[in-house]
């Protein structure tokens, strides 16, 4: 057999081999990923509940006034940015980093071990590297972040806080987003609702600076699970774009492979031929 022959194989039992590694992935993939979709369905109402208590409060309350509505637009910036653990997700990654818009002296707190491989190269202000699994980042830990950011918010050292994630839309579609935590500002697109006007006991003022810390948690906590989604989401896709890839080169190599044996084996025939005529 014609040594062309024999790497065509190899060739074949090669790309077998990674076909069952990036279909295993696949199936991993496609298990998690419907875990991840039924958590963020479940806390999403948690954390628009949370906001939308906030926006009456300010909306029903007079002479409101919280350091957490207050902007410092000549004070540093200071991003929540969550990315993914792994590669192999296709451009997930690479397109939530592109969306960024990070200036010189802003704070960022990453989480996900790629994010905090990507900004440990570069020149930033990195708040903490405590959360590097956003797979294994839990509600506490969001609550820790919120009462992190709200003290040094408050405090004077971010002017503005914001949070960048990548929202996950169907399992086709997931799309780099970034939003405003800090200063709080209510939905200019929010129906204003009637009703009764809350007396709350100790102050409007001190409930809504309590509230915001659960807030903040519930939407990083939001996102966190709304990227994991994507994440598992992108890495399917690609696993089932790379087994696609696999099955077209195993039936172009196999044809090849077929070729060139019936060449073999038409090359033996004609020497036995010419052998038998000498």
């Amino acid at each position: 057999m014609p040594q062309s022959t024999k790497i065509i194989k190899n060739r074949i039992k090669s790309v077998e081999g990674t076909k069952q590694i990036t279909k295993a992935m696949e199936l991993v993939a496609t298990s998690k990923l419907r875990r991840a979709k039924e958590n963020m369905e479940r806390i999403k109402p948690y954390f628009e509940s949370l906001r939308e208590l906030a926006e009456e409060i300010m909306e029903n309350s007079t002479d409101f006034s919280s350091p957490f509505c207050k902007q410092n637009s000549e004070k540093s910036a200071c991003h929540i940015i969550i990315a993914g653990d792994r590669g192999l997700a296709g451009g997930y990654n690479a397109n939530l980093f592109r969306s960024l818009n990070i200036k010189d002296g802003d704070f960022i707190l990453p989480v996900g071990k790629k994010v905090i491989e990507y900004f440990s190269k570069r020149d930033v202000n990195i708040l903490t590297k405590d959360y590097a699994l956003a797979a294994n980042v839990r509600s506490s830990d969001c609550m820790q972040i919120a009462h992190l950011l709200a003290k040094e918010y408050k405090e004077g050292k971010f002017g503005k806080v914001d949070i960048s994630y990548t929202k996950f839309v169907n399992v086709l579609t997931f799309v780099p987003e970034t939003e405003g935590l800090l200063p709080f500002a209510p939905n200019k697109e929010r129906e204003k609702k009637a009703g009764v006007l809350t007396v709350y006991e100790s102050g409007a003022e001190s409930v809504f600076n309590h509230l915001i810390p659960q807030y903040i948690s519930g939407i990083i906590y939001g996102a966190v699970t709304s990227s994991v989604a994507s994440e598992l989401s992108s890495r399917r896709n690609a696993m089932q774009s790379a087994n696609k890839n696999a099955d077209e080169m195993i039936a172009d190599l196999t044809l090849k492979y077929n070729r060139s044996r019936q060449s073999a084996i038409t090359q033996e025939i004609t020497e036995i031929v010419a052998g038998s005529e000498n």
